[in-house]
């Protein structure tokens, strides 16, 4: 650590009450905008000059701001372990698996200690040890699929593997990349690689050059200052919506005396303000770093065909807007934490399942745990998942045989009285999450069931309630009333819009889309394997 740097920030934590820690992740994240204005500034022709600039970057930040030796210890070690499993195990088809295992056990152990410190308000290395996870734990992967035939890969391997492996210099500034060194996106090597070498900015076949986005000089790396600036500027509102409304929504208050002397509907209020307050930190942060490394290019993400405007969410990781507002589960999840989602999808979910099968119980039972895992061990984790797993079958149910009542038989169209069932879903969804999401805050077990019984355990409550319900004969009746309503109309119930939106069959967050049918699944599957083994005893 300078000593010299570190005193305005210890000077200046007496006044705005957060620790010097707290603000200096603040200060990194906004000094990571002009050092990425002069990143982009280094001539494409130099990727060497670039790879040194950005590990020299992240190398003061984690030493010289944060006197993080041993954080830098912990990247090394996760960093030079998984290339050297890349390089000497390469044609292994267990290497990825033995990558995973020694990310996974490497990041536990960090886990535990920073459970064990139990310190807040101190930055340490888990939550940039996170983020390499993702991104080491796909490297591994995507050098695996570079040794087999193109053939037997899917359209995203393809373009993903890497059939060399990286230099050294290219690898470690991959793994150091700044402007998401400490809280993410996580990306994949590939990205890295394209943005490095600029052919991220070639201009597909098909696409008029005259569409091709501005640039200056002779970068090819387009004019990014626009969205990196209001990237910036929503993640500094983001940032002071928090600090004004921390002191008010705090979560600690939920199992403090205080909390009981408001009303039922005050303290469930409360919980659900303190859920939004607390995601606004993460609102920021993630906003913040993602317009940092739009600013430095990396953000690009190809231009409209038509208009010739330029996108750049290759990185984002959050949409407040779909959280904040989403009327069902899947959609509420669906916004948060987006890379994370990615990442189990892709590298997780789809690689237990054996190529060509369909991924079934034992797929989304392994996202889920990894999922679990990945985040670290306090109960309050384990209290959320849960509880999330059970949500979303209780939302499916609905889905399937409540909603249909309120779409036009012939075509599947909102009825009028849609925009009632919107708003219930609406309500019921967000004050049902901000029950669900508390254990993330509490943390501990005996504190989590504390808060829940504060509020009489309302969303676990309905939600049981729920699951009993389609699974007594009502949710025949409501077959039945569906299928009468159809015969009326003498048509097909049309899938809706927002109902496709949601088919997609993998877990958002390691939380199955469909519990219900893994567990049915589970118990074939358990059946048959039962029934095999009584055949070959009698044999």
């Amino acid at each position: 650590m300078i000593p010299l740097l570190n005193k305005p920030f210890e000077a200046l934590s007496g006044t705005v009450g957060s620790s010097p820690d707290e603000l200096k992740i603040i200060f990194s994240f906004l000094l990571s905008y002009p050092l990425a204005g002069l990143l982009k500034r280094i001539p494409d022709a130099k990727p060497a000059y670039k790879n040194i600039f950005i590990i020299g970057t992240s190398l003061f930040y984690l030493v010289g701001l944060f006197d993080l030796w041993v954080g830098l210890r912990t990247i090394a070690i996760s960093s030079v372990g998984t290339y050297c499993l890349a390089k000497y195990l390469r044609r292994s088809p267990y290497m990825p698996w033995l990558g995973f295992l020694f990310l996974m056990t490497h990041m536990s152990i960090s886990h535990i200690q920073r459970q064990i410190h139990n310190d807040p308000s101190v930055v340490d290395i888990t939550g940039a040890q996170m983020v390499l996870l993702m991104k080491l734990s796909a490297f591994c992967w995507n050098v695996a699929d570079g040794q087999i035939a193109e053939d037997q890969l899917s359209d995203f391997q393809k373009e993903r593997s890497l059939k060399e492996l990286p230099s050294l210099l290219d690898y470690t500034a991959y793994v150091m990349f700044f402007p998401s060194l400490l809280a993410g996106p996580a990306f994949d090597y590939v990205d890295y690689q394209r943005w490095i070498d600029t052919t991220m900015f070639d201009v597909p076949a098909g696409i008029d050059p005259s569409k091709k986005p501005p640039s200056r000089k002779k970068r090819r790396i387009p004019r990014s200052g626009t969205p990196a600036l209001f990237k910036a500027i929503t993640g500094l509102v983001w940032v002071g919506l928090f600090v004004n409304l921390a002191g008010s929504f705090s979560h600690e208050v939920l199992t403090s005396d205080s909390y009981m002397q408001k009303g039922f509907f005050s303290r469930v209020f409360f919980m659900y303000a303190a859920g939004v307050v607390a995601r606004l930190k993460y609102y920021g942060v993630w906003s913040l770093t993602e317009g940092a490394c739009i600013l430095a290019g990396l953000g690009y993400n190809g231009i409209d065909p038509v208009t010739g405007k330029v996108s750049w969410n290759r990185l984002q990781n959050i949409d407040p807007i779909a959280v904040e507002t989403a009327q069902n589960p899947r959609a509420y999840l669906g916004g948060w934490n987006m890379n994370t989602n990615h990442w189990l999808r892709n590298y997780v979910y789809l690689r237990v399942t054996p190529r060509g099968k369909k991924p079934g119980f034992r797929a989304s039972m392994i996202t889920f745990a990894t999922s679990a895992l990945w985040h670290g061990f306090y109960p309050g984790y384990y209290l959320s998942f849960i509880l999330a797993s059970l949500i979303q079958t209780a939302a499916k149910n609905f889905r399937r045989h409540v909603r249909p009542f309120f779409l036009d038989a012939n075509t599947g169209a909102p009825s009028k009285n849609k925009k009632y069932y919107d708003f219930a879903s609406f309500f019921v969804t967000q004050v049902t999450f901000g029950f669900a999401t508390m254990p993330f805050l509490v943390l501990s077990f005996k504190g989590s069931l504390l808060a829940w019984s504060r509020v009489y355990f309302y969303a676990l409550v309905w939600t049981v309630a729920s699951l009993a319900f389609f699974a007594s004969p009502g949710k025949a009746v409501l077959k039945k009333q569906l299928e009468k309503r159809q015969g009326k109309a003498q048509a097909k119930l049309v899938r809706s819009v927002s109902t496709d939106s949601l088919t997609g069959g993998h877990p958002i967050l390691g939380i199955s889309k469909d519990p219900e049918r893994d567990i049915t699944e589970a118990m074939e599957e358990i059946r048959t394997e039962v029934e095999a083994l009584q055949k070959k005893k009698s044999s």
